[in-house]
């Protein structure tokens, strides 16, 4: 006679009394087993079927269903508010120190900084040209304050749900709702960093107002829950000073207090920058890029450490491609400067003038050699 084998999952056999699940439906009820092992409750020939039938079918486990009202941990990243469970961001590493002037950063610990039981921490705002660290700013902050940093990226077409709450369609066709980066500073009491946030549009500011100001809340529409900041939550606004952005209203300026402007570094802190995310470059050409940075800077032209980082990276990797024919030092950063920021950067001089003249500084050419010749150009015709 032949003997029925029963199945009873990879495990099976070294395991404890096995745990009782039930699979229902209108049609039947099925009995599975399975172990303590993490995988699929359903023996192996039903998972295709109940893949098929996932509609038609819940799986019940003998866990709890509901969640009591906890902090994350770190291997679930989730938090319930009001029976909505959340899946919280994942901070940001911190390995960056600053380098420069501390005086800032002395006032923005200062802004986040509370003296009393009814006091208020503050929301500045960073603002200063492109590539000069204001992130970098408010990452040495958290690392100060020895708390985690989260970063949200704004755009123009960033949307409220995106800095509040985002639901999103799971593998069994329920709904999860994700928490942003801001969301999940606001509730585990950390640092939040609002990345340009001149790019985004008033109606997502205006979804952060409450958060701002002295309520300290925020209301999400898409999961129906208010939630509180934690007590520890910290936030600041980094804003880039060019043309390509909103016009930020002024009730959230008003919130953003104070601002502080960050300007270009001096040039012993530019170079130890350089050295700092460069080790391993020369000093002849840690010196050329610093003192084109720092003629740059005394031009008004926007060139920043960043500028001078991705132009130094580009020229090591030159002179590094083929070590048998090396490019010379001068030759590799002078074709470096030219592929990173472009043949107007050879003579910046000239582009400086350029400048001046589109911003008004200088009267408009007068005569139709003023559009082909500088003023002191020997061919100008008007010399």
């Amino acid at each position: 006679m032949r003997t029925r084998r029963r199945f009873h999952g990879p495990s099976a056999s070294a395991s404890p009394p096995a745990k009782v699940g039930r699979i229902r439906s209108k049609a039947a009820k099925v009995k599975v087993k399975w172990g303590d092992t993490g995988f699929d409750p359903l023996p192996a020939p039903m998972l295709p079927f109940a893949r098929d039938c996932r509609s038609a079918y819940s799986i019940q486990s003998p866990t709890r269903k509901t969640m009591s009202p906890r902090a994350p941990s770190a291997a679930s990243r989730t938090l319930t508010i009001e029976g909505i469970t959340l899946h919280l961001a994942q901070p940001m590493t911190m390995g960056q120190e600053w380098i420069g002037n501390r005086e800032i950063l002395k006032q923005l610990l200062a802004c986040w900084l509370v003296i009393d039981e009814r006091d208020l921490p503050l929301s500045p705002r960073i603002t200063g040209q492109p590539g000069i660290g204001k992130t970098t700013l408010a990452m040495a902050g958290a690392r100060e304050r020895e708390q985690q940093l989260y970063v949200f990226q704004c755009t123009a077409d960033t949307r409220p749900e995106d800095l509040l709450i985002t639901p999103v369609l799971a593998e069994s066709g329920t709904i999860s709702y994700h928490a942003s980066p801001l969301i999940t500073a606001v509730l585990t009491g950390s640092i939040c960093v609002l990345d340009e946030g001149n790019r985004m549009n008033e109606k997502s500011w205006a979804s952060l107002a409450p958060l701002l100001d002295h309520r300290r809340c925020v209301e999400s529409i898409i999961a129906g829950i208010l939630i509180n900041a934690h007590a520890d939550f910290r936030c600041c606004v980094t804003m880039n000073e060019d043309a390509s952005t909103y016009e930020v209203p002024d009730y959230i300026l008003s919130r953003l207090q104070p601002t502080l402007g960050m300007g270009f570094p001096a040039r012993e802190d530019e170079l130890a920058i350089l050295r700092y995310h460069l080790p391993f470059a020369p000093a002849d050409m840690l010196a050329m890029t610093v003192d084109f940075l720092q003629e740059a800077h005394q031009l008004s032209l926007d060139y920043s450490v960043r500028d001078g980082i991705h132009l130094l990276q580009y020229a090591l990797k030159r002179r590094a491609q083929d070590p048998a024919h090396p490019l010379s030092t001068d030759a590799a950063w002078r074709e470096s400067l030219m592929k990173v920021l472009g043949e107007e950067a050879l003579d910046l001089q000239t582009q400086s003038r350029r400048r001046k003249r589109a911003l008004g500084d200088q009267a408009l050419p007068q005569g139709l050699g003023d559009f082909f010749f500088e003023s002191d150009d020997p061919l100008h015709p008007g010399r």
